[in-house]
């Protein structure tokens, strides 16, 4: 039995990990700190009657040491980030304190709880990170390989790619058993509707314009957040301490086809549901117009990098990690949960002012 702190737990991939690690391992215990910004809510945990949500900041090592010690941590996952690129733009403090100031005091905790005063108890610090650490990449280069040199292009990234060092230097200079995994897109229940896929899908339902930066065609992996946090319980079952895995959806696809999928998933639901016109009368679909014609092209963002995509060898030759699920099928599902869950997020429409 193992007894994990997960920070950041209540947030959008960190709460579908808490959910699925007790689905799958209801023997161990769960600790899930989280400082509630707006993308942090409780609601996402409901259900997970054997979790035990602490408010508090993982900037906090105080906290962090007294949540360790007298709840016999032996795992930490580390899931708290900013993580919005836009907002990293025009207001990058945040994104230097908490992912680089907090993860810091987070491997300072684990260090004296674990080796200074834990005598060297079996552990594991697992970091989540992202793969926009590595850069941009052209049309025709490899996808990123845990070897590819890292050259972060915004605020948020260059944040993470500090994070990810300060946890390998834990590893090497005090022994501390770290792993990291580098993650491309993710997508799925519980994300804060700002990302690109649960605002657009939500725009399809509202008739409001889908705005695509630039001409549409940058690139990304995607990742339904299942198949992530299949792929991190897989890294901290097998994966070798001080190592990074990268872990990639296997779906290299350009906005435009992301977006065209939105629309005729959304158009085809309300023809197969004809309630949905009912619930969403300004939707095009609920007319018989299609959702594509929202679409509108808007001023690109300032260093948008123009391709990601993920080399997951390492991870499927070394942990047998694998997705299961293609792009079309985990949208589906997606589309399915969100239509399944009106009143979650409503409620977050209503209490913050939604912008991309």
């Amino acid at each position: 039995m193992a007894n994990l702190l997960v920070t950041g737990g209540a947030g959008f991939i960190g709460a579908n990990f808490v959910h699925y690690w007790a689905k799958h391992h209801p023997a161990d215990t769960v600790t899930v700190l989280d400082v509630l910004t707006y993308a942090g809510n409780p609601a996402n945990l409901d259900g997970l009657n054997s979790v035990d949500l602490i408010e508090g900041d993982i900037c906090d090592t105080a906290l962090v040491e007294k949540l360790l010690g007298e709840r016999s941590i032996d795992t930490i996952v580390h899931f708290a980030a900013e993580s919005h690129v836009d907002r990293s733009i025009t207001g990058p403090d945040a994104f230097v304190t908490t992912n680089v100031v907090g993860t810091h005091s987070l491997l300072k905790a684990a260090r004296k709880l674990w080796l200074d005063t834990g005598t060297g108890k079996p552990h594991r610090f697992h970091h989540v990170s992202t793969d926009e650490v590595y850069g941009s990449l052209g049309p025709d280069d490899p996808a990123f390989a845990e070897t590819k040199q890292y050259e972060p292009n915004s605020p948020y990234s260059a944040s993470k790619a500090a994070s990810d060092h300060l946890v390998r230097a834990y590893h090497h200079t005090y022994g501390l058993e770290v792993s990291t995994s580098n993650c491309s897109n993710n997508y799925g229940p519980y994300q804060f509707p700002e990302k690109l896929i649960p605002l657009f899908l939500l725009n399809c339902l509202h008739g409001r314009n889908l705005p695509i930066y630039g001409d549409g065609m940058n690139v990304r992996d995607w990742l339904h957040v299942e198949d992530h946090c299949y792929g991190i319980e897989k890294v901290i079952e097998v994966g070798r301490p001080g190592e990074t895995y990268n872990i990639g959806g296997g779906q290299e696809l350009p906005n435009l086809a992301v977006i065209d999928e939105i629309c005729s998933t959304v158009d085809r639901a309300f023809v197969e549901t004809p309630s949905l016109a009912e619930r969403f009368p300004d939707a095009p679909a609920a007319k018989g117009q299609p959702s594509a014609s929202l679409k509108t092209y808007v001023t690109d963002r300032k260093g948008h990098d123009r391709r990601y995509a993920i080399d997951e060898t390492k991870a499927r030759g070394e942990l047998g990690y694998a997705p299961r699920r293609t792009f079309h099928e985990g949208f589906a599902q997606t589309l399915a949960w969100y239509l399944a869950n009106e009143g979650w997020w409503r409620s977050l429409l209503e209490r913050a002012a939604i912008t991309r």
